[in-house]
């Protein structure tokens, strides 16, 4: 333990960038407040990579999903629930961590359940409206259940619920517009538009936005993060189109760039556009391929007036253009419905929850 920590917390969460940001959002206020930080994340999953640049102990787990339908991999996953939670049994007797906050993601089960058994305290935390199951497998011995929207408060245990928002980034409001812009190569005073198609990409907004290219050049630049392996190569050297697979340190300039922006509708993606003062357009995943939590989250933001939303089933060339248009056109309104809004950042808020649960 360093000289001036007296305080071990392991955190953990994982499977998407949005079960990972929200901790590392957390780091540095942990760090103030005299915690050594222990990550517990799947053997490589994305939170490891994640975390890597934060010179944070890291230790990989076996992980299995918890599926509701039916999948071959439901007969072998349990299986590797199990070796996880004897992996964290182990590793948590080795950290001897005063608690545990859990951001949830299938990696965080096996974690909260070890210490359930070692009698270590843990919090949850949950960014969408309605909970996870990862979550919901966690809930019953957690100290506290910390959430993100108050339509939330009604799905969690009336005892254990704190509504504290979800903690954001500081850095990525340090960005500079000049920097975003030489990044892209970006050279005219064109408006910006950033494409976010979240940490695994969204395969149908990255074809509508390329589709619509030669109608929405002409208007803006379009900067595209479109996810692992989803670059178009054609399209590389396409004058004010600048595409990244993942962007890291860079993203605080891209968004200190962005006028408007294009996004799917993650808790903590949306959450950081609303901190940001970013105008955008939602494109939630549908319930064919989510369990709903992003149309419910896309929901909540269109009717606080903080952004417009396209159906992904709707989703083509020409309702995107218009969106894009309509959006820019009356980016004023947007901007000052979200200039109105109390959401602060949880970071805070949750440290003070975490020094109560093990004083």
């Amino acid at each position: 333990m360093s000289e001036n920590a007296n305080k071990r917390i392991v955190l953990t969460g994982g499977g998407s960038a949005g079960h990972v940001t929200p901790n590392i959002a957390l780091i540095p206020a942990l760090k103030k407040a005299g915690y050594e930080i222990f990550y517990i994340g799947s053997y490589e999953g994305i939170e490891k990579k994640l975390i890597e640049d934060y010179n944070i102990p890291y230790f990989g787990i076996a992980t299995g999903k918890l599926r509701r339908y039916f999948d071959p991999k439901n007969f072998s996953d349990p299986f590797r629930v199990m070796k996880g939670f004897t992996e964290s049994i182990t590793l948590l007797k080795r950290i001897n961590p005063d608690i545990i906050f859990s951001k949830g993601g299938f990696v965080s089960v096996p974690v909260v359940r070890a210490a359930k058994v070692l009698g270590i305290p843990y919090i949850v935390h949950e960014s969408d409206i309605t909970p996870g199951l990862a979550n919901k497998l966690s809930m019953k011995g957690a100290r506290k259940i910390c959430c993100n929207f108050p339509e939330t408060m009604t799905h969690l245990p009336a005892d254990k619920a704190i509504l504290t928002g979800t903690p954001i980034r500081e850095e990525l409001g340090n960005g500079s517009r000049e920097e975003g812009r030489k990044i892209c190569g970006f050279t005219d005073d064109k408006p910006v538009l950033m494409v976010i198609g979240g940490s695994l990409g969204a395969q149908s907004v990255n074809e509508t936005v390329r589709f619509a290219l030669p109608r929405l050049l002409p208007q803006f630049n379009v900067v595209h993060i479109c996810g692992k392996e989803k670059m178009d190569n054609l399209k590389l050297s396409v004058p004010g189109y600048k595409q990244f697979e993942y962007v890291k340190n860079e993203l605080k300039d891209l968004f200190a760039m962005a006028d408007i922006v294009v996004s799917r509708a993650g808790a903590n993606s949306i959450c950081e556009l609303l901190a940001l003062k970013k105008p955008n357009i939602l494109i939630p995943l549908s319930t064919k391929s989510s369990r709903g939590d992003q149309m419910l989250n896309a929901k909540s933001f269109e009717q606080q007036g903080f952004s417009l939303v396209i159906d992904n089933d709707e989703l083509d060339e020409d309702i995107l253009v218009e969106t894009i248009e309509d959006l820019y056109e009356n980016r004023d309104k947007f901007l000052a419905n979200m200039n109105k809004s109390s959401l602060q950042s949880a970071t805070d808020a949750i440290v003070k929850i975490l020094n109560e649960e093990i004083q």
